[in-house]
């Protein structure tokens, strides 16, 4: 791969990544009851736990949005 196919496809892994976390954001915001329901037949969560986890979940995440995908493209963009 050359060094802009390189820089492209961080890109793109970046946006795309970002668009699941968005996606996965809304349907927290639009759809909570029903992954709740999903979630409530698998495992015994509390209101309080189901959170916790999502939130926590959806920052390690995007944590590893920025340590893979976005820090990776920024350091080739600098170095070009």
């Amino acid at each position: 791969m050359t060094f802009d196919q390189i820089h492209e496809a961080l890109l793109w892994c970046t946006l795309i990544n970002f668009a699941i976390l968005l996606f996965w954001f809304a349907l927290l915001v639009f759809a909570r009851g029903w992954i709740r329901r999903i979630h409530g037949k698998w495992f015994r969560l509390s209101d309080e736990r189901f959170d916790a986890l999502h939130y926590g979940l959806m920052g390690a995440y995007e944590l590893g949005i920025f340590l893979f995908c976005l820090v990776p493209y920024v350091a080739l963009h600098i170095v070009r």
